[in-house]
């Protein structure tokens, strides 16, 4: 019992002169042991580390999960150690919505059979979004989350040591000057002295360890920029992934929507393209143009591709994008990163061309080519 008082006494004494050296600084009374810089510039980098680790971490999550009343209940299982329950995304919800909405407006009707075509393509949408927001929660939000509550907690614990250890060095110093002027003063050696002196000693040592213990930590800091670059690289990866699966989802989506009678009535333009108007003029500008077959008006001509031959100016190469299911017999199935032989046709749509690969030919959409020089 008497050993714990006297060590709450002794804590207590500690805690008020350091509390006293502190205010002291603070008014400009007492000297302040300075860092050296190059240990300033490693205090100022973690900072900014950890200020901006919280801030990506913050509206990742945002993007991941916009609606902040689900970010919170995702948290608290988190924090309780527990999985978090599957949710059903807005893409999945508006699917099951459009396919409810087909069955009882009728199924068969147009508007029926196009709601039932984008409710699939939105489910498909929405399943790519929760594939993206499992691996960027995996691959990028733990890293993050598992520096600020692991590396940075014993970076900031130690830094915490380091500041009273620097108190207690600097308290030894007043003291040391107190008890030299006591000294001179009454012109006899003090005991006073010898002990001030001793202490210092102790303190600068404690101090020296201390510092060192915190330069390593914070040194580690390129580290975590290593890790943190990898993470950043992986999420890039992991979003490019899910957009190229949207960009696929929404063309396929977009070519099954051509094909159904009734579908976009009074609109004669032709269905938009991810590739901006500048960039198809350019491409039909530069695809060779296979002349109208005598007699034939060119929509005619366009669909018999059998009496179809390359035109006498050449043809171009295009590498294949992404792999392409033929609708119907007059398209030509592709595969990704295979090379084929395109051209033109008078009066097609500039969404198309004709492509040639061995002895089939048949339409091909614009947007799943890369037109070679």
């Amino acid at each position: 019992m008497d050993f714990n008082m006297k060590k709450l006494a002794s804590d207590a004494g500690i805690f008020f002169t350091r509390a006293v050296q502190f205010t002291e600084e603070k008014f400009g009374q007492a000297e302040k042991t300075e860092l050296d810089a190059h240990f300033e510039n490693l205090l100022a980098r973690a900072d900014s580390t950890k200020n901006w680790t919280e801030k990506i971490l913050r509206q990742t999550e945002v993007l991941l999960q916009p609606n902040p009343s689900a970010r919170v209940e995702e948290f608290l299982y988190e924090k309780l150690d527990r999985k978090v329950p599957s949710r059903v995304t807005n893409g999945e919800l508006l699917a099951q919505y459009m396919s409810e909405a087909a069955n009882e407006l009728g199924p068969e009707t147009p508007y029926g059979k196009t709601l039932l075509k984008v409710g699939e393509t939105e489910k498909r949408l929405g399943a790519a979004e929760r594939d993206f927001i499992h691996s960027a929660s995996i691959n990028f939000l733990t890293p993050l989350r598992n520096f600020l509550e692991g590396d940075w907690r014993t970076i900031s614990k130690e830094r915490r040591i380091l500041q009273n250890r620097r108190l207690d060095l600097d308290a030894s110093k007043a003291r040391l000057k107190k008890a030299k002027a006591a000294e001179a003063k009454a012109a006899l050696w003090s005991d006073e002295v010898d002990k001030a002196e001793q202490e210092l000693r102790v303190a600068q040592t404690e101090f020296d360890r201390q510092a060192e213990v915190t330069r390593l930590l914070l040194e580690g800091i390129s580290s975590t920029h290593v890790n943190h670059l990898r993470c950043l690289q992986e999420f890039v990866e992991s979003q490019a992934t899910y957009y190229a699966q949207c960009y696929r989802h929404m063309l396929d989506l977009q070519k099954q929507l051509g094909r159904f009678p009734g579908t976009f009535v009074g609109n004669t333009e032709p269905a938009s393209s991810p590739l901006s108007g500048a960039s198809l003029a350019t491409a039909a500008a530069t695809i060779p143009v296979v002349p109208t077959v005598a007699g034939m008006p060119p929509t005619e001509a366009a669909i018999s591709l059998d009496d179809v031959a390359p035109p006498a100016s050449g043809t171009r190469k295009a590498r294949v994008l992404y792999d392409y299911e033929a609708a119907d017999s007059s398209e030509l199935a592709l595969l990704a990163d295979e090379l084929i032989t395109v051209y033109s046709l008078p009066g097609m749509d500039p969404d198309w061309l004709i492509g040639e690969r061995g002895n089939r030919k048949g339409k091909v959409p614009v947007t799943y080519l890369e037109l070679l020089s």
